[in-house]
């Protein structure tokens, strides 16, 4: 299986929200990562056919998606940034009615719920109403829902807003072994959603890809640029203004501080292992002042 997304564009009036993105994916687990407003969502409901392309296409194994319209949406999973929802529909009630719209068999729709809300730990809440669930159960359900139909790609668009930390845990260890015969597409702004189950990472910018491979080559462009420093509080705030800052601690009258930077930032800076969280940050960091 061959999903290609070519030369794919989108423009609402004076807006360029998506730029010329091409790229071929197969079996395998891919983080879109970018921050807010950098297109990502926007590239994934062309993808998802939810949107039209201003220009270019997308294509599954040499046939264009929209002429393949119920043949290519019953291999599509897709859980939406903003994921709505019945309160009056128990857990149960919502699968089974997500289920058919998807035209789904009856029988196969109640043996997927109940393996489902089993899945994503909501088998206690199968009676419940969903007004009575927290943020991270709904968020839950809206995964169920996805993988209702099994499908071949499945697309999650921020899908641990308004998880836990377990939570997180869970849902990346649950991702991590559904892909062996799945392309999956996660797109986020969270760094640790993806750093260590994707295949490979897209990190998206003004609309465009700028970096694509897997986490640990993307991490090797800022190895040598992260240092450790202590800066005296009196000298804060004009170095904070000064230089990309990862994280940086109050220890009495310094700073310990984790920053970004081509050169040595302060004297007597150390030289730190980088993560992907450096290499996001300098992508995004932007000179102030």
């Amino acid at each position: 299986m061959r999903l290609i997304l070519e030369r794919l564009s989108k423009q609402f009036k004076n807006k360029i929200a998506v730029e010329q993105v091409s790229v071929a994916l197969t079996e395998g687990i891919y983080g879109f990562l970018g921050a807010n407003g950098a297109g990502k969502t926007t590239l994934i409901q062309m993808v998802c056919g939810i949107v039209e392309p201003t220009a270019g296409e997308v294509k599954l194994d040499g046939k264009n998606t929209v002429s393949m319209g119920e043949d290519f949406r019953d291999l599509l999973g897709y859980l939406p940034q903003e994921f709505g929802y019945t309160p009056g529909f128990t857990a149960k009630d919502f699968l089974l009615y997500i289920s058919s719209i998807k035209g789904l068999e009856p029988k196969f729709a109640k043996k997927k719920t109940e393996e489902l809300l089993r899945l994503v730990n909501l088998e206690e809440e199968t009676n419940h109403k969903i007004r009575t669930f927290s943020g991270g159960m709904k968020r839950r359900l809206g995964i169920a829902q996805a993988l209702l139909n099994d499908p071949k790609i499945l697309i999650l668009d921020e899908p641990t807003a308004g998880l836990d930390p377990k939570e997180r845990v869970y849902f990346r260890n649950l991702i991590s072994g559904m892909s062996k015969d799945k392309i999956i597409i996660i797109s986020t702004h969270i760094v640790s959603d993806i750093e260590y189950i994707s295949d490979r990472i897209l990190v998206m910018k003004k609309g465009r890809f700028i970096l694509d491979g897997p986490a640990e080559e993307l991490v090797a462009e800022v190895d040598g640029m992260v240092w450790g420093c202590a800066v005296p509080q009196k000298e804060w705030p004009g170095f904070e203004q000064a230089h990309c800052i990862a994280n940086a601690h109050n220890r009495g009258n310094m700073v310990e501080a984790r920053v970004i930077s081509g050169q040595c930032p302060y004297k007597g800076a150390k030289k730190l292992e980088p993560v992907l969280e450096d290499l996001y940050l300098q992508c995004f960091y932007e000179e102030k002042g």
